[in-house]
């Protein structure tokens, strides 16, 4: 099954038309913050059509803005109760629109990360084998932390002891360097 292709232009303007419609009544200047500063983000890799990082820091926002939304309208949301009845309509549809924009976001950060992989984005979270991530001595149990990288293996190394099969000819006439370089 295919996935299918969404705008990144549309994810941006579903989400700042659900934001400004969500600040109409009642959630506090943060949430506005928030929202419309990973959205600006989302203009930046927008505009930066072959930026890995642009895509990999709006994803990442909006990933942080559905924990700051929750945390938003858990607080906030008792202040319908001070609403006067004219205004509980205005209240209700702009909860309403913050809380589909709430909902509208994993979707929106599934279709991002497909971005961000078809821009050459690839990161993986290792959390070790059994062996390493657990561990226990002297009664006490290690617990190895996740750890993210990029696959390497498509790159050409440049160390010219390390790949055999490169020429031995040294096109630039420079002196070989033996020093070694320990990684930490």
């Amino acid at each position: 099954m295919e996935i299918p292709a969404i705008n990144l232009k549309a994810i941006v303007l579903v989400h700042w038309l659900l934001t400004v419609w969500g600040c109409m009544a009642w959630l506090p200047t943060s949430f506005a913050w928030g929202n419309f500063g990973v959205l600006a983000v989302g203009v930046w890799a927008i505009a930066h059509r072959d930026s890995i990082d642009a895509v990999l820091m709006f994803l990442i926002g909006l990933a942080v803005t559905i924990l700051t939304d929750i945390i938003h309208f858990g607080i906030y949301y008792s202040l319908s109760e001070l609403a006067s009845e004219k205004g509980r309509d205005v209240f209700r549809f702009s909860a309403g629109m913050a809380i589909l924009s709430l909902l509208l976001k994993p979707a929106s950060c599934f279709f991002v990360y497909q971005m961000y992989r078809e821009r050459g984005g690839d990161y993986n979270v290792n959390f070790g084998d059994s062996v390493s991530s657990l561990s226990c001595r002297g009664g006490r149990v290690f617990v190895g932390f996740p750890s993210m990288s990029r696959k390497r293996e498509a790159y050409q190394s440049i160390d010219p002891q390390q790949d055999a099969s490169t020429s031995t000819a040294n096109p630039f006439n420079q002196a070989q360097d033996t020093k070694t370089v320990r990684a930490y």
